[in-house]
């Protein structure tokens, strides 16, 4: 046997001895002596990295949302069960359920979430369904589809500050440009500031020109994934357009649907940039009667303007609670359909 093949059977006979470690590692292995055991430093290091790291990757956020989302809370809930004063936060007297009581039993909290309850409303149910019909609109091959969209989110982009000052000079109602076309069908001028409704239509139209846009985009991207041959075996049995929108878009939008009112209904509970601005002068009361004031404005008031923190924490746990029975209704909306769905 020559002195090449004596080698090359002392490495196979080398490779055969040790099972399940690569030729290259063993001889590597070899010449540093005994590798590393399941037990040794750097197996625990690369288990323990194996077993933190994604902890690691994720605690930033952890940190910062119980720094600022978590600790808040918890203070505001502590807040709501005393007599705390703007004035005096370190003189604080156990109240209990008090500030609840009060709450409940003061006028102006029921006033304002009925102001909360009607603004939502009229501004909610025109702004999604103009949403709906802009996102078919679009939905079809139109010249210069990508300046839609974006003209769309124009207004989502605006300040609520820039948009709300220039819809209170179209409502002013001395030279305002809505009083002045209101002339022209032979409606006297409607001071928009001190009307209970026309307030609550002023700010709602405010609401429905910011958000319109934004929930027309979430329409459309969700018309974009409906699969087309729904719209061709509806165009095969004879239906139009507009059966197609009814019988095929509506239905495949329902989960869209329900997310943009609950979020729409959110975002009617927190209302509070647009009739703050809105009121000018007495923007924090809602207008001189009130008429517009919603929670978020309430609690404001009673925050910041009065300077009872206790009853202010109080009205926010109860915005809280209502969110939560709205996401509750909403689950259990959503798990009726995808049952019915189920058993189609």
């Amino acid at each position: 046997m020559t002195s090449s093949q004596q080698a090359l059977a002392h490495s196979a006979s080398s490779a055969e001895a040790a099972p399940g470690i690569p030729p290259g590692a063993a001889r590597g292995a070899h010449g540093r002596g005994t590798p590393p055991g399941p037990d040794s430093w750097r197996s625990r290091l690369y288990r323990w990295d194996m077993k933190a790291s994604p902890y690691a990757f994720i605690a930033p956020f952890f940190i910062i949302f119980g720094a600022f989302g978590l600790v808040p809370l918890l203070y505001t809930a502590w807040y709501s069960l005393h007599n705390v004063q703007l004035s005096g936060l370190d003189h604080q007297t156990w109240a209990g359920l008090d500030n609840y009581k009060h709450l409940l039993s003061s006028e102006f909290f029921w006033n304002a979430l009925e102001n909360t309850f009607s603004i939502g409303v009229i501004s909610t149910v025109p702004q999604l369904l103009m949403a709906i019909g802009i996102a078919h609109l679009l939905n079809y091959r139109l010249r210069g589809s990508t300046l839609w969209r974006v003209v769309m989110l124009t207004p989502y982009a605006t300040s609520v500050a820039a948009a709300t000052l220039v819809f209170t000079l179209l409502y002013s109602w001395d030279g305002g440009m809505v009083n002045w076309l209101l002339h022209f069908v032979g409606v006297h001028p409607i001071n928009w500031r001190e009307s209970d409704w026309g307030g609550q239509f002023a700010v709602s139209t405010i609401v429905i020109w910011r958000w319109t846009g934004y929930n027309a985009l979430i329409y459309l991207a969700a018309m974009q994934a409906i699969p087309s041959d729904l719209y061709e075996s509806a165009a095969i049995d004879g239906a139009g357009r507009w059966q197609q929108f009814r019988h095929v878009t509506i239905p495949m939008l329902r989960p869209t649907i329900l997310f943009t009112v609950v979020v729409s209904t959110i975002g009617a509970t927190q209302l509070f940039g647009e009739p703050l601005l809105f009121g000018g002068v007495s923007g924090s009361k809602g207008g001189s009667a009130h008429q517009y004031q919603t929670l978020g404005l309430y609690m404001y008031d009673q925050g910041w303007g009065i300077g009872n923190l206790g009853k202010a924490s109080a009205i926010a746990w109860t915005m809280f609670l209502i969110l939560l029975i709205v996401a509750a209704i909403n689950l259990l909306i959503t798990r009726r359909l995808r049952k019915s769905h189920d058993d189609q």
